[in-house]
């Protein structure tokens, strides 16, 4: 990371002259809603203008979706160059994106892959027939890492980028995450968020096409050590 040090509202765990890559805890919005309610984006913006001296308006686009109540690796474009090289790259699915989450329920092995077909129901994902009217393939490779009383700690790489998609398909598989009960988890967790966090980002920077790695150390009240 270059630039000063980090501002005290956000926990910086990657920054450049083209991205910055913050580390979002649970329950907070990683875009602005429209309303007063607080983002990472806006956090995000507070700080390029304080570390570059900038008293205007700054660039400052999100490469990824993350859900409000995830924690993790939150990606922003700073140039504009960047951002359309990094959603690119996101077409072209050669960025990684790892997520780590604690759940309930055993899945079918200690490693496996989950495929389904997903759509938009009322603010959520459901499963769907290929073929059917707003289906769309969702797939998603993982792996059992650990385990603590009933819950399981399971590290999934995804294959596809759909809403709520390892949420929707730990749930189908009979493993929801923890606290999420819009998908059926009978655990609570903290409130505002599920146990679920984007644990490492991999792919080829926009600009010099060197190799980055970025990785998101797990929140304070996390259930089960990595």
């Amino acid at each position: 990371m270059d630039g000063a040090a980090p501002s005290p509202f956000v926990d910086v765990l990657y920054h450049d002259n083209h991205l910055l890559a913050l580390g979002k805890p649970p329950g907070l919005l990683t875009q602005p809603s429209g309303t007063r309610s607080d983002s990472l984006e806006d956090r995000a913006r507070s700080y390029i203008k304080e570390v570059k001296g900038k008293p205007g308006n700054v660039f400052l686009h999100a490469v990824h979706r993350l859900d409000r109540v995830a924690s993790g690796i939150a990606l922003f474009a700073t140039t504009g160059k960047s951002l359309s090289r990094m959603n690119a790259l996101m077409r072209a699915g050669t960025i990684t994106r790892v997520y780590h989450a604690a759940v309930s329920g055993d899945l079918p092995a200690p490693v496996g892959e989950l495929v389904h077909f997903l759509r938009h129901a009322r603010l959520k994902s459901v499963e769907a027939a290929e073929g059917e009217p707003g289906a769309r393939r969702a797939s998603l490779s993982y792996r059992l890492i650990g385990r603590a009383g009933p819950l399981s700690l399971v590290e999934v790489t995804l294959g596809s980028g759909r809403y709520h998609q390892v949420r929707a398909q730990l749930s189908l598989a009979g493993c929801p995450v923890a606290g999420d009960a819009l998908y059926g988890s009978p655990v609570s967790y903290v409130r505002g968020g599920v146990a679920l966090h984007h644990r490492k980002m991999e792919f080829s920077h926009p600009v010099t096409s060197a190799p980055v790695v970025i990785q998101a150390g797990y929140p304070p009240f996390w259930p089960i050590p990595g």
